[in-house]
């Protein structure tokens, strides 16, 4: 069962199953919430997830869909673990950077990108991923 957690590990989290959808977004929220170019994400059903230790705290802003996008992360080191979007309805986004085993993005090898009009120029598509300008 893959586990994963915060920088200071006050929040743990485990879930069950294969992922629905695997890869990077690259919409202008995931850049503010990654500090970086893109999230890598895992998208589970929210049935299959669940906080083991710790507890988060989350902040909702309107994404540029038009629809409220909320982060759930660690009150204490301010880790992103999490998203939730109303266009997933009883799923969960998974930061996969967060997974704890060294080889733990093996699993979260991307099978689509997302909102590839974002993203950089002196970036390069993956030749092996679906590409989608939006979701």
């Amino acid at each position: 069962m893959p586990k994963g957690s915060c920088l200071c590990h006050k929040v743990e989290y485990e879930f069950q199953g294969e992922p629905l959808m695997k890869g990077p977004c690259y919409c202008l929220s995931c850049r503010k919430i990654s500090g970086s170019t893109n999230t890598l994400n895992l998208l589970l059903p929210d049935d299959k997830f669940s906080i083991t230790s710790g507890s988060t705290k989350h902040h909702t802003e309107m994404h540029e869909s038009g629809k409220p996008l909320t982060i759930y992360f660690c009150g204490d080191c301010g880790t992103g673990i999490y998203k939730t979007h109303e266009l997933f309805p009883q799923k969960v986004v998974v930061l996969a950077g967060t997974l704890d085993e060294a080889d733990g993005l093996e699993l979260a090898k991307p099978e689509v990108e997302l909102w590839t009009k974002y993203r950089s120029s002196w970036l390069t598509g993956l030749d092996f991923a679906e590409q989608k300008e939006e979701f």
